[in-house]
């Protein structure tokens, strides 16, 4: 038995090679990531004596190159939740926090847990760039709500309270209608110096130009907020550069958003539970491609509990002697990207409160027993969860010629 741990980081991996009882086959020494030096290590690996596995951490991105040479080279390869190794061997009052000892740890993690390790197999292609597209998504959508909300800054000065008159969504192409008039009519002194016939005329035009619906009142709210509004600066070129730039980055950053949107859907729509998805109660073209680019391949749950774990939305017991408390914090472990979908999800239910569903059943009489917020929205999210495994599992054993799963991405083997 040669457990073989790698620390990996960025550029390079730390590499100690283990034999039970604490025999070192190999001192800890570092492997760069070019194509050579891991076919290189490879190479070393599968001339030692025995069976070899090779165990790293399944974290961030950095691994799977290294986990996909080593397994195209015909190694033994495990991909560990990283919690379960931080958690592991903790039995020393010294904390050594080095590249070295983390590749010992590891090790000797994979010869303590030898016969549960799980052989990796490479991400499904889609299943990969649905996932990478959606932290994307994520970014950009964090990065438009930053603009937004710089450009209402900038308004609130030029022309305060004009983005309380439209409430049209944002279309395909990314654009909106309150961005593109505030770059349009920038300071009140576009709208107020011409009387309201001249600019609902000059409304009307621009509406049509750019394909959007004019409405007479509309234009008549507006002309009225722009000749009793109070602003901060002048209709310089100054202003008028502030403000249409921040209108440009807004509908720059919306047009990347919609973009990912559309690309996450079609890629969610070539998996093969994508209509059983799509079919749960809220979640739509854009929150079902989120839910299944962070949950993956259901199949690699063993059971519904191991993918509330990894959702994070699971309480954690806490039971010493007579004391056992019923009401605990969920672990909050899990993916975050997961636990927003699923609030947004929740969000949907609140609002639209479908009597007939039953995780909205579920959420209601949790909110009607005076739970807090998060309480009852993280309870409906473990009962959207348990729906959505049940469904989806049920759903993909009818399927014939499925591609293998990879159950080794959660580090979830069991839950109790």
């Amino acid at each position: 038995m040669n457990a073989a741990g790698i620390d990996v980081s960025s550029r390079k991996s730390t590499v100690a090679v283990l034999r039970p009882f604490g025999e070192v086959v190999k001192v800890p020494f570092e492997v760069g990531h070019s194509a050579e030096a891991l076919l290189d290590l490879a190479r070393q690996l599968k001339t030692l004596d025995g069976e070899t596995r090779v165990v790293m951490e399944h974290t961030g991105r950095y691994y799977e190159p290294v986990a996909n040479v080593l397994h195209e080279a015909g190694l033994y390869v495990s991909a560990v939740n990283p919690l379960l190794i931080r958690e592991y061997g903790g039995n020393s009052l010294r904390r050594v926090k080095t590249d070295k000892a983390d590749a010992v740890k590891i090790a000797r993690y994979a010869l303590d847990n030898w016969a549960d390790l799980r052989d990796y197999t490479p991400m499904d292609t889609i299943r990969y760039d649905l996932k990478t597209l959606n932290r994307q998504f994520q970014l950009a959508s964090k990065q438009k709500t930053a603009t937004a909300n710089n450009l209402i800054a900038l308004q609130e000065q030029s022309f305060p309270g004009i983005r309380k008159c439209f409430d049209s969504p944002v279309r395909r192409d990314g654009t909106q209608k309150w961005v593109d008039f505030t770059y349009a009519f920038w300071h009140v002194d576009c709208v107020r110096r011409h009387s309201l016939n001249a600019f609902s005329e000059r409304y009307r035009k621009w509406c049509k130009r750019h394909g959007y619906i004019f409405k007479q009142s509309n234009a008549e709210e507006v002309y009225t907020l722009a000749k009793s509004a109070v602003v901060l600066v002048s209709s310089s070129e100054t202003t008028k550069l502030l403000v249409q730039e921040a209108a440009n980055q807004l509908t720059s950053i919306s047009r990347s958003v919609e973009i990912y949107r559309a690309e996450m859907n079609r890629l969610a729509s070539l998996l093969p539970e994508y209509p059983v998805v799509m079919e749960l109660y809220g979640v739509g073209e854009s929150l079902g491609p989120q839910l299944m680019a962070e949950i993956g391949d259901v199949r690699r749950f063993e059971q519904k509990k191991s993918l509330i774990a990894f959702a994070g939305v699971d309480p954690m017991p806490n039971q010493s002697g007579d004391k056992n408390v019923r009401s605990n914090r969920s672990s909050k472990r899990g993916s975050p990207y997961l636990r927003k979908t699923l609030f947004n999800i929740m969000g949907i239910y609140l609002r639209c409160s479908p009597a007939e569903e039953p995780v909205y059943q579920f959420l209601d009489r949790k909110r009607a027993e005076g739970k807090p917020f998060y309480v009852y929205m993280t309870a409906g999210a473990n009962k959207f969860l348990r729906r959505y495994y049940a469904k989806v599992r049920d759903y993909l054993a009818t399927l014939d010629d499925l591609p293998p799963v990879d159950m080794d991405s959660t580090g979830l083997n069991q839950t109790n």
